[in-house]
Parts: C-alpha cells; structure tokens; sequence
C-alpha cells in the first residue's frame, strides 16, 4: 500500500465514525485491499470510494459527508441488528418505495432513534428487506409522532437502480 491509499483510507474512516459511528465503518472497511478511491482530476480530493469493483460510497463535496450505495446498504443490513441506520415501512407500501417514491410518516413501524435529520438512512420493510436509501428530512420524535408529510426523502430505490 502506498502513502497516499493510507492517508485517503485514514480519512475516509475518520469521516465514517463521525457519520456512521465505529461499528458500521468497521463493517465497510473490513476487507481494505479491495478498496479502490476515485479522486477528482480538478480538485485531487476523493470523489467515489469502490469495493470489489461496486459504487460503495460517494463523497458529497457540499458537506463533506458520504451517501450510501445500494452495495453497502446491504453490507449494513446483513451485519447490525434492526433498526440500526435504518427506517423500517409497513411491507403494503413496499413497492412505491422500490420505485423511488419518498417515505410518509404514517408509513414508518420503526427507526433508528439515533438518526438525525439530513443522516443517509436504509429504508427496508417489516421483513428487513433493502429497498431504498435516502435522507431522513425530519426529527425521529416527529416522524413517530406525525401522520402526514415526509419522513424520508428517497434518493434511490432498489428497482431504478441495478443492484
């Protein structure tokens, strides 16, 4: 490994446990000798992070935080127990969010109460099933509490994308 792989790697897992917390970073980054940075040709700072040649995480340069890809959506749900980094949907609403469509507050069984609003959130169903990521927009206190607007705003859904 050279110096600049460790220097990226080291800041892409500092901005993790601040974002994400230790525990999913150490997840995502089990395996470092497939992992593989894009950076950007104007700037030189990372743009795309990929494992084992699938999009695992961009680099948002407006905040300085990531957005979760599909791959490493799944990688989360499969390694931490329910509801962690995720908002769980009753199983009848399902396919609308598949397609991309955003999460109503009455549609929410569960969240993750460590979430906070503009946090990547998985969205799954009642059977932990993946199907789509996206930004939390409201505070979980509110999103249990509310019947009506927007809880969750899809950015992908498992059925626009190819996983």
């Amino acid at each position: 490994m050279n110096i600049e792989f460790i220097l990226a790697l080291r800041k892409v897992k500092a901005i993790c446990d601040y974002q994400f917390g230790q525990a999913i970073t150490d997840i995502l980054f089990e395996d470092e000798s497939e992992i593989q940075f894009i950076f950007s040709r104007n700037t030189g700072k990372i743009k795309h992070i990929y494992h084992e040649n699938n999009l695992w995480l961009n680099l948002r340069p407006t905040n300085g935080f990531f957005t979760l890809s599909l791959f490493s959506a799944e990688k989360i749900i499969n390694n931490t127990p329910s509801p962690n980094h995720r908002v769980v949907v009753i199983s009848e609403v399902s396919e609308f969010i598949r397609k991309g469509r955003n999460v109503f507050c009455k549609h929410v069984v569960d969240i993750d109460s460590t979430l906070r609003p503009n946090d990547e959130v998985i969205v799954v169903n009642q059977n932990n099933e993946l199907l789509a990521i996206g930004k939390l927009v409201i505070p979980v206190p509110y999103v249990r509490s509310f019947q009506t607007g927007i809880a969750v705003k899809i950015r992908k859904g498992i059925d626009k994308s190819k996983l």
